[in-house]
């Protein structure tokens, strides 16, 4: 009976260890998982003022362009 009961001990003690590993891989992967969030987050937000300030720059550079009148061909003149 001893022999079994270490043998139970032990399979809880190595059943505990390995649920308290894979909890510990969950923290871990969470932790990397919101810090690549963040990451994307930032270089978003950076890559959007870059790209807001770009069209900024490239409407001030074009003044407003007035519509060409084009000769009319084959116009009648009225005599």
């Amino acid at each position: 009976m001893t022999k079994n009961s270490k043998e139970a001990l032990k399979k809880r003690a190595d059943a505990r260890y390995r649920q308290e590993e894979r909890a510990l891989d969950g923290r871990k992967a969470m932790t990397e998982y919101e810090a690549q969030v963040l990451a994307i987050r930032a270089k978003t937000a950076r890559l959007k003022a870059l790209r807001l300030a770009k069209e900024a720059a490239a409407q001030n550079e074009q003044p407003a362009t007035k519509a060409k009148v084009r000769p009319l061909k084959n116009r009648r003149k009225d005599k």
